[in-house]
This record gives C-alpha cells, sequence and structure tokens, in this order.
C-alpha cells in the first residue's frame, strides 16, 4: 500500500519552486476486501500514537525495567502503574485543560510530565492548627488555581 503527497507550499505558508514529493509505503496482512486504503493507514496512524503512550507510560512513571524476578511481583507493580496512569490522566484532563489552567498554549491532552510538574511538583508547606493539618501555597503559585478545583472534585 502506498501514498503520495505532493506539496506546493510550506507549513509556514511559503510556495515553493519545485514541489515537495512524499513517499509513504506500508506493508500489510490485512484483507484490501474488508478495507479501504483510508481506513487500513488510518489504522498504522493509530499504531504509532498508541507506542506514543506505551512509551509516556514507561519514561514518566519510570516502569522500563521491572523491579522483580517473580511474575506476580511485576504484575502488582504494573497494575499500580496503571493506575497512577489513569489517575494522572484524569488530573491532566480536568486540571491542566480548565480554564485556571497554569499552561501557556492549548492542547487535547497534557503529558504525564507536565501534569506532575504543574499539579505534584507544588511547593507548600504544612500548617497544624486547630487540630487541622492543611497546606499553604505560596501567593504567587501558578498551578494552585488548577490544584484547588481538582481537590473541590474528590469526594
Amino acid at each position: 500500500m502506498v501514498q503520495l503527497i505532493e506539496r506546493t507550499i510550506d507549513r509556514n505558508g511559503q510556495l515553493l519552486l519545485t514541489p515537495e514529493i512524499e513517499l509513504e509505503g506500508w506493508s500489510t496482512s490485512l484483507p484490501e476486501c474488508d478495507y479501504d486504503n483510508a481506513t487500513i493507514i488510518e489504522l498504522y496512524r493509530g499504531h504509532a500514537l498508541c507506542e506514543q503512550f506505551h512509551s509516556e507510560f514507561k519514561t514518566d512513571l519510570d516502569l522500563e525495567r521491572l523491579p522483580a524476578e517473580k511474575f506476580d511481583t511485576n504484575d502488582l507493580v504494573m497494575t499500580f502503574g496503571a493506575l497512577a496512569y489513569n489517575i494522572l490522566r484524569w488530573m491532566g484532563l480536568r486540571g491542566l485543560m480548565g480554564e485556571h489552567a497554569p499552561i501557556r498554549h492549548p492542547a487535547k491532552r497534557r503529558w504525564l510530565r507536565t501534569v506532575m510538574q504543574e499539579l505534584i511538583y507544588l511547593a507548600a508547606r504544612v500548617v497544624r492548627s486547630a487540630r487541622r493539618l492543611t497546606l499553604r501555597f505560596s501567593h504567587h503559585c501558578p498551578g494552585f488555581e488548577a490544584f484547588r478545583q481538582l481537590h473541590a472534585e474528590f469526594p
């Protein structure tokens, strides 16, 4: 399967003197009678997106090497890793995509590293008064409103 793309304008809007030609090819075992060419190309592009999520799971959560030789231990670590991944993804969608987000550019989703830097690594002081523990944030903390909004959504 082959896809040919001919560009006469670059990404900045500049006209090109000679067209830029990009040729992409895929070898597939999918039956062509079941899928048309556009569907097969989208399936392969979705595969690349899946690889990106897998890479993020391994690197940002530091699960590149599993800690034990025992399968059950590694299964438990991967289960907790998946739970942490899902919680961080939820925090990124709910806390960093709203109007109080400290991020400066629009996006459809936030990387796990960005979520941890903007919402988890906040500097705060634990204060005990009236038999209660509270967190004190700086007056100029850019992620405080997003953190407060997330905290208010928990039961």
